[in-house]
């Protein structure tokens, strides 16, 4: 069986080119799909992004693939002789972007600011999934079981900001992005299970996306600074062009 292209940077855990390169299609997807919510916000187009199940299951898909894919890095990131450290640090590094994006949401939509989105999940999801990152079978479980309960389970006691970013909730709170522990943790565990599949197959499914363009991978290596630059890139963009 080929090696999957893998990089190596000094002291750091190995890159997975494949896992860049989709990482970098997951980032193509989440910009189309904002630039689709921002033709609406400037009444460019009339989609329904809350009830279509178009648009539900694109957005269903793309939170997915990034929590899947944070998962699968957090396999590969125990091959770092630091890990521990690192992986705190890269926690905070996501949570302090996390409380960029509330900030910068506050200014825009003071009514419906992110106050608990993807970026704020997948920190947090990541300090609770570390304990479980060697125990992929262990991870697979409990990440099924909080997708069950995450998608069956509802109260209102949970309607509010306090308890809200857990989940179980009976609506869906006034807010321009939600991704509550309950399910989304799940799918960050079911991404450590099978980040070990991959890592035993020397990552031979994601192969053929080693060849991919080279800026999908650079978008995958650099997600993050796309993901906070994108938005406001495409809103000041299309600001000017309906002025």
């Amino acid at each position: 069986m080929a090696r999957a292209s893998v990089k190596r940077g000094r002291g750091h855990a190995p890159r997975q080119e494949g896992l860049d390169a989709l990482r970098g299609i997951a980032i193509v997807a989440m910009v189309a799909y904002h630039f689709c919510f921002d033709l609406r916000y400037f009444r460019l187009a009339r989609w329904d992004f809350e009830h279509d199940p178009f648009w539900l299951t694109a957005r269903a898909l793309i939170l997915s693939s990034f929590l899947l894919i944070a998962g699968i890095s957090s396999v590969l990131a125990r091959a770092d002789p630091r890990a521990d450290a690192r992986w705190l640090r890269h926690a905070a590094v996501i949570g302090a972007a996390a409380l960029l994006v509330t900030a910068a949401s506050a200014m825009m939509f003071p009514r419906s600011f992110i106050w608990f989105g993807v970026l704020h999940a997948i920190a947090v999801s990541l300090l609770l999934a570390r304990p479980l990152v060697d125990r992929p079978r262990m991870a697979a479980a409990i990440g099924a079981a909080v997708i069950i309960a995450g998608v069956t389970l509802a109260s209102p006691s949970f309607d509010n900001r306090w308890l809200g970013f857990l989940g179980f909730t009976t609506r869906k709170p006034v807010t321009e992005d939600y991704v509550p522990l309950f399910p989304w943790t799940g799918v960050l565990l079911l991404g450590i299970a099978a980040g070990h599949a991959l890592v035993a197959n020397q990552f031979a499914a994601l192969e053929p996306l080693g060849a991919a363009p080279r800026l999908l991978r650079v978008l995958g290596r650099h997600s993050l600074a796309v993901y906070l630059l994108h938005q406001p890139l495409l809103l000041g963009s299309l600001a000017v062009f309906v002025r």
